[in-house]
């Protein structure tokens, strides 16, 4: 598939010109929310994992509920956890629960 040429004139819907840059708290805020999110992630997976006891409904309220967390985060990236999380979540439950 050839792609297609760029053109040298910006146009409103695509622009080459750089975005407005964030501020140092931003950026501080950004990441701390990345991390509490790759934290509370790491904390679901691994009792999912760990806890022999926990019930399949249980392990699905806690991923139910790591979602809502999560886009509660970051509210416009729901795309962006279906796409990361949710694959691995599932996998997860599938080979921990033998679900198909």
């Amino acid at each position: 598939m050839s792609q297609p040429a760029v053109e040298s004139d910006s146009s409103p819907e695509f622009s080459l010109e750089p975005q407005p840059f964030q501020s140092a708290e931003e950026k501080a805020e950004e990441s701390r929310r990345i991390r509490r999110l790759q934290l509370m992630m790491t904390m679901v997976m691994q009792v999912i994992q760990q806890d022999r006891s926990l019930a399949v409904e249980q392990a699905s309220a806690m991923v139910a509920d790591a979602r809502q967390a999560a886009l509660k985060m970051f509210p416009d990236k729901a795309l962006a956890f279906d796409l990361i999380f949710w694959p691995r979540l599932q996998r997860m439950m599938r080979e921990r629960y033998r679900m198909q």
